[in-house]
């Protein structure tokens, strides 16, 4: 399963560099806005390098995060193509380069690579899956969902997760304190691996028959 998942990153990294092939280079900053809920969107964005945090923002100003995308991954594509407002707003995590992907350069794309359509059909419906994850999420104990987020990250080369506790506290609804005790156990279990910056996933199987345990 890791294997797949390391091969399904890089062969969509290497498809969507089409897009950004001969197009000026975007420069954020960490904590530099990309773009804003409920605004228009008249582009989405291919990540050349960085990381970037996808989050809704409520009116009484609590933040939830929704997907931290890396360098590889496209983002806001979902506005772009129903034309509706956006219904989350991305920020810069790290120092990013980023590609803005319009409407006519989309069809260009797509005149020359054909195939490019049914691979982004297939990327919109994988976080249509991940985004109800989180809904379902909701209805879980502290434990599964961390466990349930942690499935849904795909993994480095050598099983590394990006991300750190104060993210996945924010992306499941716990704090960081319920994070780091939780992740704790899963050590002990030899599930993942935690450190001084670091968090491997050892053992999907035995993560995936704890979620789904009653």
């Amino acid at each position: 399963m890791l294997q797949f998942c390391r091969e399904g990153n890089a062969m969509l990294r290497n498809i969507w560099t089409t897009l950004a092939d001969g197009q000026p280079i975007q420069h954020k900053e960490p904590g530099q806005l990309i773009y804003l809920q409920e605004t228009r969107a008249e582009c989405f964005y291919y990540i050349i390098s960085g990381t970037v945090k996808c989050y809704i923002s409520s009116p009484e100003g609590e933040e939830r995060i929704l997907t931290l995308p890396h360098a590889g991954e496209l983002i806001g594509e979902a506005a772009f193509f129903d034309q509706q407002p956006r219904m989350s707003s991305a920020m810069a995590v790290t120092k990013c380069e980023l590609v803005a992907v319009d409407r006519q350069r989309l069809e260009q794309v797509f005149a020359t690579h054909p195939g490019l359509a049914i691979a982004m059909l297939e990327d919109l419906a994988r976080r249509v899956r991940l985004l109800s994850g989180h809904v379902d999420g909701e209805f879980l104990q502290a434990d599964k969902r961390i466990a349930r987020h942690l499935l849904a990250l795909i993994p480095e080369a050598d099983g590394r997760l990006r991300c750190t506790h104060e993210e996945i506290g924010s992306s499941v609804g716990v704090s960081r304190v319920t994070v780091s005790r939780v992740l704790g156990e899963f050590d002990r279990r030899g599930w993942v691996q935690t450190g001084y910056k670091l968090l491997r996933l050892l053992d999907r199987p035995a993560l995936e028959r704890f979620l789904r345990d009653e």
